[in-house]
C-alpha cells in the first residue's frame, strides 16, 4: 500500500520509518492532488494550531474531508487526534469532527510531562508528550486500548485515532490493524 503521511509540520519521519518497516511505500503529502494517488493516511502529531494554519495556506481542509469520506484507512496521533476531533478544549480550537469524541489539549502535561509506559494491557507500549487527553467519546466510537481505564486509542469506520505516538516505539500493530496490505 501506499501510504500518505500529512507532512506539513510534525514528526512525519518516524511515521515513515514505522510504516516502511511495517512493509508499505510512503508520499510526503503536502498538496490536495496528491490525496488522490495514496490508498491511506496519517495525520502526525507536531503541533495543531500551527498544522491548522498550514492546511488553510495550502488549501487542504476540503480535500481531506474528502479522503477521510472515501472510507481509506486513517491513522492520527497526538496532534491528528486534535484534529480529528468533534470538540477541542483548553484552550478550545477548531477541529474536522471525523471522530466523535473530545479532547482537552495538553491533557497529559507539558512537555516536562512526557512519558513512556504501556497501555491496561501491558502490552502495547506507549510514548506521551504532550497528549491530549480523550474526555469524552460518542456512541459509535470503539476504545481499542486505554491507560488508567482512559482511552487512548480509538477507532471511528475508517479513523484511528491515538493520544500517544506508536512511531516513536518498536510495535508496529497499529500500522499493521490499519493499513492490511
Amino acid at each position: 500500500m501506499l501510504i500518505g503521511i500529512l507532512a506539513l509540520q510534525g514528526g512525519y519521519a518516524a511515521h515513515a520509518r514505522a510504516l516502511e518497516e511495517s512493509g508499505h511505500t510512503t508520499l510526503e503529502v503536502r498538496e490536495a492532488h496528491q490525496l488522490s494517488h495514496i490508498d491511506g493516511l496519517v495525520l502526525p502529531g507536531g503541533e495543531s494550531t500551527t498544522q491548522l494554519k498550514l492546511i488553510d495556506r495550502f488549501e487542504l481542509e476540503g480535500p481531506l474531508h474528502a479522503f477521510i469520506q472515501s472510507g481509506k484507512p486513517t491513522l492520527a496521533t497526538c496532534a491528528g487526534v486534535i484534529l480529528c476531533a468533534r470538540e477541542v478544549e483548553l484552550p478550545a480550537q477548531r477541529s474536522f469532527g471525523w471522530l466523535d469524541i473530545a479532547v482537552h489539549r495538553n491533557g497529559y502535561g507539558r512537555q516536562l510531562d512526557s512519558f513512556e509506559g504501556f497501555a491496561d494491557d501491558q502490552e502495547l507500549p506507549l510514548c506521551f508528550i504532550r497528549a491530549p487527553r480523550i474526555t469524552s467519546i460518542g456512541a459509535d466510537v470503539k476504545v481499542l486500548a486505554t491507560l488508567r481505564q482512559e482511552p487512548i486509542l480509538v477507532q471511528q469506520g475508517n479513523v484511528i485515532g491515538a493520544t500517544f505516538h506508536p512511531e516513536l516505539t518498536d510495535d508496529r500493530r497499529i500500522y499493521r490493524r490499519l493499513f492490511k496490505p
